[in-house]
């Protein structure tokens, strides 16, 4: 038996050498998200991967796995730690070394193994740690699996089994880089900027780029773990401007901006414009949607409201799902509904065949990118972005709020706008059209004007957003209603960037 672990250890203590440290609200909706040493020592890492091995067993799964790890100092210690549980519950683990997530993904098809356990903390600041995972490709844990397996580490319910083997994949990258360079070079000439924030995605991305003909001009792609320009984080309005900078400096057609664990994709174009995510989701769904008739689209309540009344994808038989924020959640969602494409506005895409194998990778969305642009000569991508119907919107807002009071916070926040909704009462000085509530409440006005509010699945945070068809004041009136609302609850901090 492995000793069942503590919720709170002190380091630099006997007690945290010989106990298993893991705190419970690591375990997320679809991951798990924890501060190394503070919430998770190393014992507790291998409690996890000796729960992760019960839960495949319990789920009728062949034990067989794929590990890697992200760029970060402490990750292939931690990475181990997991393997050491893995083993001890007798799986058979593939380890493909230092890797960005998708191509853990990508290993689970070009190696046939059944699951994956990635540890990385994708975009959070150092010092975080996590493990995002699966067992039926392309899709990855949800809240059920994640409950079972909190419920299985936290009570000390791993069991373990013989016949654990360990195999180190070499020279994986090689694998990865191929799959997505065989094809014909591009016909237009274009000069891309390559940002990576000194992330993993620097040791591949760059070289994937030039290898499909792009004049590639890389930016922070140097690794190092410390990140000492900003968080590699392609949704952050600091990683935004240093990539437009770049784009105006070098003369650049596009600048393409991948997260810490290249998982996701950023775009600024060649006008130095920050487009946020959702927006390029549109772009692209329209350059498919003329290829493939009728697609069938999913994207998550963050984003934009043009793919239900954009003329353009009406015209060309488009249909969108609008579904929960976070990568399992739009990932099932796309595989349920075969859709073409899932877009999430933390720049989270899906392509399904024939454009991708159905999960999230942020290079295989920057082809699709330059795919689009290839496909429109005579087009910039400012052009293309110019296209799309006016809208004003917030970048993602995300106050701090504890784990322990977020959810509680927003569901505050949601029976206060159900309340005024039933009522017929203004809201953000107009009557209330609608109110979604499949995550966290989107409120929407009369005149299309909607905000969101819910709560963070992988920080300490919640989630604000808000857009306006109408006018920057709609906007910006949206925003200081749902604004009120949440200063209600005294828990909620300062927000991480201004609109």
């Amino acid at each position: 038996m492995f000793p069942k672990p503590a919720s709170a250890l002190t380091p630099n203590t006997y007690a945290y050498e010989t106990t298993p440290l893991v705190k419970p609200t690591g375990f997320r909706e679809y991951d798990a998200r924890w501060l190394f040493e503070k919430e998770l020592n190393l014992m507790g890492v291998q409690a996890l991967g000796l729960g992760l091995g019960t839960l495949i067993r319990e789920m009728g799964v062949k034990p067989e796995i794929v590990t890697g790890h992200d760029y970060r100092g402490y990750s292939a210690s931690i990475k181990m730690a997991l393997i050491n549980g893995l083993l001890a519950s007798g799986c058979t683990v593939h380890d493909i070394g230092l890797a960005m997530s998708p191509m853990a993904y990508f290993a689970q098809f070009e190696l046939d193994v059944p699951c994956v356990a990635m540890v990385t903390a994708s975009h959070n600041d150092n010092g975080w740690t996590g493990v995002k995972m699966g067992a039926q490709r392309p899709v990855t844990f949800g809240p059920d699996e994640m409950s079972r397996l909190k419920e299985i580490v936290l009570n000390g319910l791993g069991q373990a089994y013989a016949g654990g083997t360990y195999h180190y994949v070499e020279n994986f990258a090689d694998r990865y880089i191929a799959d997505l360079t065989k094809r014909t070079p591009y016909k237009r000439k274009m000069k891309v900027i390559a940002a990576c924030g000194n992330g993993t995605a620097g040791a591949f991305a760059p070289d994937i780029l030039s290898k499909l003909g792009v004049d590639v001009i890389p930016l922070d792609a140097e690794l190092d773990h410390s990140f000492p320009r900003y968080n590699p984080n392609p949704e952050d309005m600091e990683m935004l401007h240093a990539m437009a900078h770049a784009v105006k400096e070098h003369k650049a057609d596009v600048a393409l901006g991948f997260d810490g664990d290249g998982d996701r994709c950023g775009v600024v174009d060649d006008e130095g414009h920050e487009i946020f995510a959702d927006k390029i989701g549109v772009m692209l769904a329209r350059d498919l949607s003329s290829i493939h008739k009728n697609a069938q689209f999913v994207v998550d309540v963050k984003s934009t409201g043009l793919f239900m009344t954009d003329p353009v994808l009406q015209a060309q038989g488009a249909k969108t799902d609008y579904w929960k924020t976070g990568h399992s959640y739009i990932k099932r969602r796309v595989a349920d509904l075969k859709a073409l494409a899932g877009f999430e506005k933390s720049g989270h895409f899906f392509f399904n065949t024939p454009v991708g194998r159905g999960y999230d990778d942020g290079l295989v969305t920057a082809i699709a990118v330059l795919d689009m642009l290839d496909r429109n000569p005579d087009k910039s991508m400012a052009d293309l972005y110019r296209a799309l119907p006016k809208t004003w919107g917030t970048p993602t807002m995300s106050p701090h709020c504890a784990d322990e009071v977020k959810y509680g916070v927003v569901e505050r926040v949601t029976a206060d706008i159900q309340a005024l909704a039933k009522s017929n009462a203004a809201f953000a000085d107009q009557k209330i059209r609608d109110v979604v509530t499949v995550n966290g409440v989107r409120v929407t006005n009369e005149d299309g004007t909607w905000g969101l509010v819910r709560a963070s699945s992988n920080k300490p945070e919640l989630v604000v957003v808000c857009e306006s068809p109408v006018s920057e004041a709609r906007m910006r009136a949206m925003f200081k209603a749902i604004d009120a609302l949440i200063r209600q609850s005294p828990e909620v901090g300062a927000y991480n960037q201004s609109i």
